[in-house]
Order: structure tokens, then sequence, then C-alpha cells
């Protein structure tokens, strides 16, 4: 038996109280799924700035009534202390996703993407400190990596950020650190590598490639691949990223006040992304001729990324149960019925 089946039977028999922040985008709806269908008690937190009421919606109806009740949603802002202070109250665990994400979104406004990535996310830190929480976990990103050149990316060997969005994700974990070791918060850090899935959204200048590519397939409109389609990403299927999240949370002592990758270990690159998605969209009655249409890089942009997981294998127990493969897969039964 995995770590991972091992403490869903010891939150079942034994419930906690959760606080997921952006509990409406995403991951957090993502994570509010599992966690309400284990039969725990959430509160969550968000503006929907991007977020969606739709995905609480959705939520709703994959859960069973008794279960839905145990959660509770508070409409408010981690760059409003108050908000914070409201949200934390008697929870056990903090599942912080709430953050601005997107490299070009950074560029254009880096002012807003610092006010809830680093204020935000100091507000949620301090507010944790206060109420003693167990454990605090937060999404950290592997734009954190910069412009250094290894492969894999292993967790202590970092370089200089290539965007404003880097720049806030590091900041968290200075703030982290120095929070456990001035006032003994104990916090993860989970390093992101281009998590895909259900309820991640196709629409806006700043949809992830994966949605994005998906929708415009769908209306058979052109792929635009930035660069020469060669750069490599390491995807992450977001029910991987859940089990890390809830792992992380229940871990031993030894594994906290540490920084995670959370990925598959390999590399895709754009152009055998591209394949995969007109695979499965083929496997789902819906076929897509058209070649991608290739343009400049974009500034800000790692080349490539893959992670080495073997810290959150040893530490977390962590396990990926999903391919690239198997993640579009479900991902696009989800995509086909919701474009």
């Amino acid at each position: 038996m995995s770590r991972f089946e091992t403490v869903q039977i010891e939150l079942k028999n034994t419930p906690k109280f959760w606080l997921i922040t952006g509990v409406a985008g995403f991951i957090g709806s993502n994570l509010l799924e599992t966690l309400l269908l284990l039969d725990q008690k959430v509160v969550g937190l968000d503006n929907f700035a991007t977020g969606h009421q739709h995905n609480l919606d959705e939520v709703k109806l994959s859960v069973s009534d008794k279960q839905w009740r145990q959660f509770s949603f508070i409409e408010g802002d981690i760059r409003n202390f108050e908000d914070c202070q409201h949200a934390v109250k008697d929870v056990d665990y903090i599942l912080h996703q709430a953050a601005l994400g997107s490299v070009p979104r950074s560029i254009a406004d880096p002012i807003l993407t610092n006010s809830a990535n680093v204020t935000g996310f100091l507000n949620m830190l301090t507010a944790a400190k206060n109420e003693k929480i167990k454990t605090f976990v937060y999404a950290a990103s592997s734009s954190t990596y910069g412009d250094h050149p290894a492969l894999p990316k292993v967790e202590n060997t970092i370089g200089k950020p290539l965007s404003p969005y880097a720049v806030t994700k590091y900041v968290n974990e200075l703030y982290a650190e120095v929070f456990h070791r001035t006032y003994g918060l104990d916090t993860i850090g989970l390093r992101y590598f281009n998590v895909f899935g259900k309820r991640q959204d196709p629409n806006g200048a700043y949809a992830a490639v994966i949605p994005k590519w998906t929708a415009a397939m769908y209306v058979n409109d052109n792929v635009l691949i930035n660069g020469d389609g060669e750069t490599s990403r390491d995807f992450c299927f977001v029910e991987n990223a859940v089990q890390a999240n809830i792992l992380a949370a229940t871990s031993t002592e030894q594994a906290k006040n540490e920084i995670y990758n959370v990925a598959l270990g390999d590399r895709t690159t754009l152009n055998s992304l591209f394949k995969c998605l007109k695979k499965s969209l083929n496997n789902n009655d819906i076929v897509y001729s058209k070649s991608p249409v290739y343009q400049d890089f974009r500034a800000g942009d790692v080349r490539h990324s893959q992670a080495c997981i073997t810290k959150a294998e040893k530490l977390l127990g962590y396990e990926p149960e999903y391919r690239i493969e198997a993640g579009i897969e479900k991902a696009m039964t989800w995509y086909v019925e919701h474009l």
C-alpha cells in the first residue's frame, strides 16, 4: 500500500479541518473535490480574480450532499489581512494555492502580481503563525529555477529568475524559511511543473498551453507554438499535484520545512505535446488536421524544464499516478464535455 493510500484511510477515519486558498481555481477546486470525497471539513477562500463559481458548482455535483455541507466558502482577498485571519480560524492544515500565475501577466503588470503573490503570501503566513497552524503547504513554482541550465532540476540548485512572477515565487520560499526559523511555523513549498487537468481555464490571454491548444483544436483554429516547438516541459496531471499537497500536509517532521518538485520527472517537447493532444481528440471523435503555426519565442520563458522528483518520493512518499498520456486522456474527456 502506498503512503497516499494509507493517508487517505487515516483521514477518512480521523477527519481534519483544511483551508484552501484559491479554492475556486483550477488546482484549488481539484483539492476541494478530493478532500470532500475523503469526508474532510474544508473552508475555502477566493476573490474570483482567476477562479470561477462554476468550478465550485461542479465540485458540488461530484460529492454527496453530506460531504458538500462540510464545505464553507469565504469570498475574500489574501491581500486583505482580515480576510486571512478569518479564513485560518481553527484549521489544522493550510493549502495555499491563491496567486496570480503566468509569466506574461507578471511582465505586463508586475505590481499586481507582487501584491497577490508576495503581500498576499505574507498575510497568509502571518495569519497561519498567529493561529499556530500545524502545516502551511504552499504552491511554489518551477520558474524559480530561472536560467540555471542543468537538467533535471534539483531543489537546492537554482539560477537567476527570468520574470517578475519567478521573483515572487522565490520570495515565497525565502519568507517561508524565515517564518520557520523565527516563529517555528512548519511550511512545505511545492514547486509545480506545468500542472494540467480538468477545470484548467482555456480562456483569456494567460491560459496555459494544454487547455488553450485543446480549445483551439476543438473549433479548428490554428495552434500557435512559441519558438521551434522543441522547447520542453515536465507536464504534471493535476491529480498528482493533489496527492503531493495531501502528503505534504500530513508529512513527518523530517519532511517539513523543505521545498519539493511536483512533476513526473519527464520531458515533453511542445511538438510532441501537439501530437499527443491531436491523438487524444481523435480518440474522442474530433479530427484536427491542421499543422501548428510557429511564432517567436516568448519573453521570460525557460527553454527546457524537467524535474528530479527523488526528494518528494523519499520524504513525502510521492508516487505520481498519471503519466502525461494517461493524464491527457482523462483531462480530454472533461474538455470535450465542457468546451
